[in-house]
């Protein structure tokens, strides 16, 4: 397995020749990685590998993120870009953030390559793809797989699930890496997508939504809980690590402030918005934190229509903003609202967030929709309803 450092410098003496160099020079550490992806078998076709990984990186960096548009024209990876000269695809790479080649040369393209490499490296710690006995590749079930979580899960479901996504192997349970299962179905017109993972670890989705007692007192950092996760990791840090701005805390406790409610609680259901902050760097635009669970001496009360009172706002908040962004919001990721210390049962939290959302879409289709659990067995207990 090549290491980042390796992945790093080869991208790096790659950016100027090109694709096309990667024929007559072999470039080890992405050779290795692209055979150790499944996108290719050896040193034959290692070229047309290569090409594969990078761009299944810059998928994953974001095809419509800056992050993710730069990397493509910096490395030629567009079909009318790949043989272009290196100074014209550094000044295309630069328009997209709309800086000079220069600037973008000593300040955004280093950024770039960097999370290319890191995009590569996401991409070999997932298990490798299964060969189906046939010598290629199985990239996993594509939009369609029958995959049925949370309405009842298919045959066909269970076994995309079972293989993990896109693998094609088997997952052990407390060893899973991150998994994503596609047109997962809300109703019999609209999907979603499922993730197995930390909600912090996604990427790409544009807003993440916490789900946050009446107070609005976000979960300590060190808590395992979606609240606590988003608090950490949207938190500025010095370079030893130090957090110098807690980012969602003191934005919440700022509009605690606005609207007159420090110590006070606001009515279950209700969302407010804050900036990604740290996110920012994972795609992630704006964070929704959901009011739903009322302590309650040691423990909380979850009403479930609350739940579907905050998806719905949720949904009515996103409207709001989406056009205030270029290019407009189109993403949002919901947990299993009130399934954590909230208590209610995973199984509860996704039928009502399933209602809600299906009642949302059909008012407005246009939302690319994704539900976050942190593990198989609750993926599997959502999906036996």
């Amino acid at each position: 397995m090549p290491t980042y450092d390796q992945l790093l410098e080869e991208l790096k003496n790659i950016r100027r020749p090109g694709l096309p160099d990667l024929r007559s020079i072999d470039r080890p550490a992405l050779r290795a990685a692209a055979v150790a992806g499944g996108f290719c078998d050896g040193s034959d076709d290692a070229p047309a590998g290569i090409e594969a990984l990078l761009k299944e990186a810059v998928r994953r960096l974001g095809e419509r993120d800056l992050l993710g548009r730069a990397a493509a024209h910096t490395f030629g990876l567009l079909p009318d870009r790949r043989g272009a000269p290196a100074h014209d695809r550094r000044k295309t790479a630069a328009a997209v953030y709309g800086v000079t080649p220069e600037r973008f040369r000593k300040h955004q393209e280093p950024q770039v390559i960097q999370q290319l490499a890191e995009a590569v490296l996401t991409i070999l710690r997932e298990p490798p793809p299964s060969t189906g006995g046939q010598g290629s590749p199985e990239r996993g079930p594509g939009p369609g797989a029958g995959a049925q979580l949370p309405g009842g899960p298919t045959a066909a479901g269970q076994s995309a699930l079972a293989r993990g996504g896109r693998t094609g192997r088997t997952i052990r349970t407390g060893q899973e890496p991150p998994l994503r299962v596609d047109s997962v179905p809300v109703d019999a017109q609209s999907t979603f997508t499922l993730h197995v993972s930390p909600i912090e670890l996604l990427r790409d989705i544009e807003v993440l939504v916490s789900s946050e007692n009446v107070y609005l007192e976000m979960s300590k950092t060190f808590r395992p809980t979606v609240s606590g996760a988003l608090r950490l990791a949207a938190a500025v840090r010095d370079p030893a690590g130090e957090i110098v701005d807690d980012v969602l805390a003191r934005e919440l406790a700022a509009w605690l402030r606005a609207h007159g409610r420090p110590g006070l609680p606001i009515r279950p259901g209700t969302v407010v918005p804050t900036s990604p902050g740290a996110l920012a760097a994972r795609g992630v635009r704006r964070i929704y934190h959901a009011a739903v669970a009322t302590p309650l001496d040691d423990t909380y009360e979850v009403r479930p229509e609350s739940i579907a009172r905050a998806v719905s706002a949720c949904f009515a908040l996103a409207r709001t903003e989406r056009d205030r962004y270029e290019p407009a919001l189109s993403s949002i990721c919901f947990p299993l609202l009130g399934a954590g210390r909230g208590g209610l049962a995973p199984a509860v939290s996704a039928t009502w967030l399933r209602w809600a959302i299906r009642d949302e879409l059909a008012r407005d289709a246009r939302w690319r929709v994704h539900l976050v659990v942190r593990s198989r067995e609750i993926a599997e207990a959502v999906g036996a309803l």
